[in-house]
């Protein structure tokens, strides 16, 4: 699909105004070359304000608009470009097709800006009775940007259709290409089951002539294709390349577009906290359209994945302003209300997740995608499920899920398809328990096409983290994971981590540093004296295990019921170890203040280590461990 766009011209030093005007007119129009053709326009707009040509000047530009709204992002290039369409347009007879086909340039501009389309509905009217070809279909093509969002699918296709009957009368081959392009993207936002159908018929027309702007937007549908299928490697490769053709058409959608995909892939895979770093500088980038929202709410979801909540709650707030409903509508509305659902949820703000339920009503019916085909999450209802589940809902919740279940299979989004049964099944075994045998049934399957996809699932939902959100401890080999809140340091195994994994496996109960100190393994002392009240406490604290294991293992989550028994298994050994012959307890020379000495400042060099691959976890351990003759674990 991707043949050269014919040999590349530079603007002589001083062209005819004509012939500058026919090279912008033939990148653009013929070979899709944004790039290319905004040098040639800004040549002829010089050259034609020189000489006074009227007529070149307002062509010139016309042209430096491009084919899309919105081409220019930076203040000062579309101020620019906005001036001089208005002094072109105030130098022509208001009644000619010239000076229509400006308003209607302009006023798409001012209407995309507002995320508003009646001014540019009202000049296509006009459009339709000038009996100017070119104008109509300009005028089509640019009320079709303006009514990207949600609400308005049957318009742009009647928008489309007509472009595709009206690229005869215009001859013009970009027509009928930006009428097949749009209608291609429409039924894929429409969830249309027919839409590869003409996806294929798109292929074939770029086939016999290229066009860079509209095979990048055919490869960016591609890209969005195979992450349905979950071949997340593949799909990666492909945006890198889809990128490329971005930047090569002179895109100014290309970075955004590529941060959509490789967003999309490392949702699923369950590593959109690895995001945080890149969508921070990209949320505030001028290349992106002033009413694109998502890169926000996908910079709140992956500071809430990261478990970073000040960050993650605060662009909520940035997103909700006075009222969730004030965000324009846009090609990047829905995927903006999927992540301040996922945002929301995460942060357990049911407030927010109400509002986003509401205004997400009336499109459960479509599926969840950014722009033309950027990239889909799945099934709308998913994300209204997941609302009715923040808000504690849960047969209203399991009711949206299942329904999402049904219609991923139906898009061949298997992801999507996996996530919704993951919540499913976590919805009823909520509801139900977790022995009811459907919940059971849900999460099994998920979790078996989850390891055939490389996705990783997310945790059980609605239930409070374990030790209210405390640091978990996890031995792995010669090395512990530390994690809190989506945040995960690994370390060096030491005396002092193995002491804080046993505060931290008995949040808010005190413990004698003796206990510590003899218990712990690769000790050189000899073993704590366990009395009755000792005793007890690790019993009690192994029943409690037992049942964790018994529960983790009923829903499937298969990674956290073997850590917890071999936390099991770990308490079991110290308590056989800290009993002599009989039961009988062993003495530990040296009392109870070498104990304190050697446990403090064992736990004190553990928290340095900590501090040194995540301070935020460092900071928060320091806050909540307790040393002394007693140590404790106290989370806030």
């Amino acid at each position: 699909m991707s043949v050269a766009p014919g040999p590349a011209v530079r603007p002589p030093s001083c062209p005819e105004v004509g012939a500058a005007l026919a090279h912008g007119e033939r990148a653009l129009l013929e070979y899709g070359d944004l790039q290319r053709a905004r040098r040639w326009f800004d040549t002829a707009y010089r050259q034609a304000q020189a000489r006074g040509d009227l007529a070149g000047l307002a062509r010139a530009a016309l042209g430096m608009g491009g084919i899309w709204v919105h081409e220019h992002r930076t203040a000062v290039e579309s101020e620019q470009v906005r001036v001089r369409q208005r002094h072109a347009l105030s130098q022509l007879d208001p009644g000619s097709p010239l000076a229509l086909r400006l308003r209607l340039r302009i006023q798409g501009e001012e209407d995309y800006h507002g995320g508003t389309h009646e001014g540019i509905l009202r000049l296509l009217a006009q459009a339709r009775s000038s009996g100017d070809a070119q104008a109509l279909a300009e005028a089509l093509s640019l009320a079709h940007h303006c009514v990207l969002g949600p609400g308005h699918g049957a318009l742009r296709l009647e928008l489309a259709g007509e472009l595709i009957g009206h690229a005869a009368v215009t001859g013009r081959r970009s027509d009928l290409l930006m009428g097949l392009m749009w209608r291609t993207a429409d039924l894929y936002l429409a969830g249309d089951p027919h839409a590869e159908r003409c996806m294929q018929e798109l292929r074939a027309v770029l086939a016999d002539h290229p066009h860079l702007a509209v095979e990048y937007v055919a490869s960016a549908i591609e890209v969005m294709l195979t992450i349905r299928t979950g071949r997340f490697e593949e799909a990666e490769k492909l945006a890198a390349a889809c990128f490329e053709r971005g930047v090569a058409a002179g895109d100014i959608d290309a970075t955004g577009w590529y941060g959509g995909q490789l967003g999309a892939v490392r949702w699923y895979q369950g590593r959109a906290a690895e995001l945080l770093p890149a969508l921070a500088d990209l949320v505030n980038s001028p290349t992106l359209s002033p009413i694109d929202n998502s890169y926000v709410a996908g910079l709140a979801l992956a500071a809430a994945a990261a478990g970073d909540r000040r960050l993650a709650a605060g662009h909520l707030a940035r997103l909700r302003g006075r009222d969730l409903a004030e965000l324009p509508s846009s090609s990047s509305w829905m995927i903006a209300m999927y992540c301040v659902v996922e945002a929301a949820h995460l942060l357990q703000d049911a407030d927010t997740a109400a509002s986003a339920y509401a205004l997400l009503s009336p499109y459960a019916h479509l599926p969840v995608i950014a722009s033309l085909g950027v990239a889909c999450f799945g099934s709308a209802r998913h994300s209204l499920g997941m609302a009715a589940l923040t808000t504690g809902d849960l047969g209203l919740a399991i009711g949206h899920l299942r329904a999402a279940v049904r219609d991923n299979l139906a898009l061949g989004h298997w992801p999507a398809a996996t996530l919704s049964r993951c919540r499913l099944g976590q919805a009823l075994a909520l509801r139900d328990g977790p022995a009811d045998a459907a919940a059971r049934a849900e999460l099994a399957t998920a979790a078996h096409e989850a390891a055939e996809l490389g996705m990783v699932l997310p945790a059980v939902v609605g239930r409070p983290p374990e030790a209210d959100g405390g640091c978990r401890f996890r031995r792995d080999g010669r090395h512990w994971r530390v994690e809190l809140n989506g945040r995960v340091a690994v370390v060096d195994h030491s005396v002092g981590m193995a002491y804080l994994a046993t505060l931290a496996a008995d949040p808010g109960h005190e413990i004698p540093a003796a206990d510590l100190v003899a218990g712990a393994p690769g000790r050189e002392a000899a073993q704590p004296p366990l009395d009755d009240v000792a005793r007890d406490s690790f019993r009690l604290r192994l029943a409690r295990l037992q049942a964790e294991i018994k529960e983790h293992e009923s829903m499937h989550d298969l990674e956290r019921a073997a850590a917890l028994r071999m936390e099991r298994e770990r308490l079991i050994a110290e308590l056989a170890a800290a009993a002599g012959l009989g039961g009988r307890a062993r003495p530990f020379p040296g009392g109870e203040e070498r104990a304190r000495i050697a446990a403090g400042k064992a736990i004190r060099r553990a928290l340095a280590r900590i501090s040194a691959v995540d301070p935020t976890i460092g900071e928060e351990l320091r806050a909540t461990v307790q040393t002394g003759v007693r140590c404790s674990y106290r989370p806030r």
